[in-house]
């Protein structure tokens, strides 16, 4: 199942880095299944990040199809790209354009994280723009089974490296 992902905006008295505190808005994006869900876990999101009032101000689908972190990278940036196939009947090029959110610290990385996402495209594609996201933070929504997984891979090396070392010696 494939996630929605709903863009918030969210007004709220921010403190900058001069100490003066401004009331700002900022948009974050998260998953869910409905407006509602998405409302009460941006709810939850901001109440933990901030013990100012805030107002959420706006909540939108955002045409995301993925949505790719990478480390070390502090901004997000919005990909166009033109998947392109052949369409049979007639023999002429169709272009499908997809935006995925990729993270990176400036265009030219948003550009090779991009190619990095899609390198397991088996079609042909261009990436006709990258642009800036207004985007401030992702939530991503986990039922928690995940890190119960982590955890048991994480055992489970644990346990194979023991073994290892026993061996050794």
């Amino acid at each position: 199942m494939s996630a929605t992902w709903y863009e918030c905006k969210v007004k709220y008295r921010k403190t900058h880095e001069t100490g003066e505190q401004k009331v700002t808005t900022d948009t974050y994006l998260l998953d869910a299944v409905s407006y509602t869900e998405a409302e009460a876990r941006i709810n939850e999101e901001m109440a933990a990040y901030t013990s100012e009032e805030f107002r959420i101000t706006n909540i939108k689908v955002a045409n995301f199809s993925e949505v790719h972190p990478f480390e070390y990278s502090d901004r997000w940036f919005k990909s166009k790209v033109s998947l392109i196939a052949l369409d049979e009947e007639s023999g002429k090029e169709r272009k499908t354009n997809v935006y995925l959110l990729v993270q990176a610290n400036d265009v030219k990385e948003a550009f090779e994280n991009t190619t990095k996402a899609m390198e397991n495209t088996m079609g042909d594609y261009t990436i006709p723009s990258i642009t800036e996201s207004p985007i401030l933070d992702v939530f991503p929504y986990f039922s928690g089974e995940e890190v119960e997984d982590r955890i048991e891979v994480s055992e489970m090396t644990e346990a194979v490296e023991a073994d290892a070392v026993e061996q050794e010696d």
